[in-house]
């Protein structure tokens, strides 16, 4: 109640601040809001992250590994766990995804817990070594911000999605100091509409966020590289970053397939004690052997684009083997393998974090392999910043389904756009063959099977808001399979539906009967004893419970029928859905987007 009156007494004072406001101008305002809380948030996350892994490993000799590498991140991944069950008691993880989700499935309407609360689990995780990127939980943490103000404002759904997705991009641009970046993960990942009204407010939080970040944290970027004059791009290297866009294909559809992978074997675990275990001591043990998987692993990506790979070996068992090239080389190609293990072990066993980070490390690590290869082969001069960078690119471009936002972002992190033609070359070439082997990004699978994917095509995203719960008819009359022609005539008569299902004494669906077959004998007394089965048909098919409205529409054209039963995973019947209802709830849906 105080909640409620709290809630109306803001909603009252913003209508006075806005009276005189047209709706873009207060988009405009909330943008702004909008990017300063986000730029704030992402501080805060980065503060608590920095001081719990600085006080974890700091005071570690880096000529060998340490022990306490097996139990931090297993400390993590509980804490984590019990701080979501105890005290959010709601699902934070896999912050792109509820992002998506609360887009197409709740109204945009994301939880209040959810501006802070990702912070804390996502910063816990990763600052005790979870093998995660923090931008997924940052992510949420914008998108909620904006949703809430949205909600706070009262606006509708197009007008609180448009605050979600600026929040998103705030936070996005925040972390990496790259305002374009966050417009086009929001344009390209959340799939928001490219119009006037839409781009001018995502701008602005985007511009606002990042000022906030600058003034923070300074103007140093994410990833500290220049690039200088012998990493410049050269027409002769166009074969190799054309073989690195086949590579980092591979290694996205890699790391997209183990992470479905390890996820299905934690859930097969039946206790959550059994997948702290699981986790802990995958984790730990691969932290020990390779010490760059813990946490973020952004100073790894820093050691190898400054020409620094000896730094990898930093607490590693392998310090002392660190000036030996081929060594060096299987480390990294085995810490790039590894990490996607690492990364999804953490996420399964009940940490927090997101894709984010690991897409860019194992793209790092790819492109770095491929040039410490060509010169310790070849012994060409070939850049190990450039195809690190461009790595980067290629790699989050297939994970993620994203080429533009990882152009851009590797763009804006080296400071220019000297690398812009392996960039694009590499990032298109990688999502053509990660698209190949797998049409769905790491965030949206889950999603597209469940029917809650929204997307560019719009017409189909319509369907997303459906449900079949909702549009399911349930008043046809039920007949029992020991019932006779004669029992049938008598409910006809006062019977609205001409269709009936016949079900058994455990209310299962044996088949159905169309008024249809009953007319040539309905009105032949002598056949009135007949038992109803000799007039039932199978139906063209079933619909199961909670089936996606598309997948429902395919069965409706290839069986060319007009009314399909519903029925649950026992086969028992629920009820009816027709297509024509299902054209009209699609046309009124339409309409109230569009408006």
């Amino acid at each position: 109640m105080q909640m409620g009156l709290r809630t109306d007494r803001i909603y009252a004072y913003f209508l006075r601040l806005t009276r005189r406001l047209s709706t873009s101008q207060v988009l405009m305002l909330l943008a702004v809001v909008i990017g300063v809380l986000a730029g704030v948030g992402t501080y805060l996350f980065e503060m608590l992250l920095y001081a719990i892994k600085n006080g974890l490993t700091r005071w570690f000799p880096v000529e060998s590994g340490h022990v306490l590498f097996l139990i931090y991140p297993a400390v993590g991944i509980v804490l984590a766990t019990l701080f979501v069950k105890y005290i959010v008691r709601d699902n934070i993880s896999e912050g792109v995804t509820r992002v998506l989700y609360a887009m197409s499935s709740r109204g945009s309407h994301i939880a209040p817990h959810n501006c802070w609360t990702p912070v804390v689990g996502g910063a816990t995780t990763i600052g005790f070594g979870g093998s995660v990127g923090p931008e997924a939980p940052i992510v949420l943490t914008g998108a909620a911000i904006g949703s809430n103000i949205g909600r706070l404002a009262r606006m509708n759904y197009k007008h609180t999605t448009l605050l979600l997705c600026c929040g998103a991009g705030a936070a996005l641009a925040a972390i990496f100091k790259a305002p374009i970046t966050g417009v086009v993960f929001v344009l390209e990942i959340l799939m928001l509409d490219i119009t006037a009204g839409s781009v001018i407010p995502l701008l602005i939080a985007s511009i606002t966020a990042t000022t906030m970040a600058f003034m923070l944290r300074g103007f140093s970027p994410m990833l500290a590289v220049a690039l200088k004059p012998g990493d410049a791009f050269e027409l002769w290297q166009i074969p190799l970053f054309i073989l690195l866009g086949c590579l980092c294909g591979l290694m996205s559809w890699y790391f997209t397939s183990m992470n479905s992978y390890v996820g299905n074997v934690f859930k097969r675990l039946d206790k959550q004690y059994k997948k702290w275990i699981l986790g802990g001591a995958v984790l730990g043990i691969l932290i020990l052997v390779f010490p760059p998987l813990y946490g973020e692993g952004y100073e790894g990506i820093t050691s190898l684009m400054h020409g620094q790979a000896h730094e990898l070996f930093d607490n590693s068992f392998f310090y002392r083997f660190r000036n030996i090239e081929w060594v060096v080389i299987l480390f990294v190609v085995a810490t790039m393998f590894f990490k996607v293990i690492a990364m999804a072990s953490t996420n399964a066993a009940g940490g927090i974090g997101g894709t984010f980070a690991p897409s860019l490390f194992v793209g790092a690590f790819t492109g770095a392999t491929l040039a410490l290869a060509c010169n310790a082969l070849f012994h060409w001069d070939v850049s190990i910043v450039s195809f690190t960078l461009v790595g980067m690119a290629g790699v989050m471009s297939g994970v993620m389904n994203a080429p533009l936002t990882s152009i851009f972002l590797i763009a804006e992190l080296s400071s220019g756009y000297g690398l812009f033609i392996p960039l694009m070359i590499t990032s298109c070439i990688s999502f053509a063959v990660d698209y190949y082997l797998d049409p769905d990004s790491i965030y949206t699978k889950q999603l597209r099977l469940k029917g809650e994917l929204l997307t560019h095509d719009k017409d189909q995203s319509v369907f997303v808001f459906l449900k079949l719960d909702e549009l399911m008819e349930t008043d046809f009359y039920r007949i029992k399979e020991n019932m006779t022609l004669g029992d049938i005539v008598h409910i006809i008569s006062t019977a609205r539906r001409n269709i009936f299902p016949v079900i058994d004494n455990f209310g299962h669906l044996l088949g159905v009967v169309q008024l249809d077959d009953l007319r040539e004998d309905m009105f032949k007394r002598e056949k009135y004893g007949r038992p109803i089965s000799d007039y039932m048909i199978p139906p063209p098919d079933r619909i199961l419970q909670h089936e996606n409205i598309q997948a429902v529409m395919e069965k409706f054209d290839d069986k060319h029928t007009w009314m399909l039963p519903v029925v649950d995973k026992e086969n028992r019947y629920l009820g009816f859905i027709s297509k024509s209802r299902i054209l009209n709830a699609y046309r009124e849906q339409l309409v109230k987007i569009q408006q």
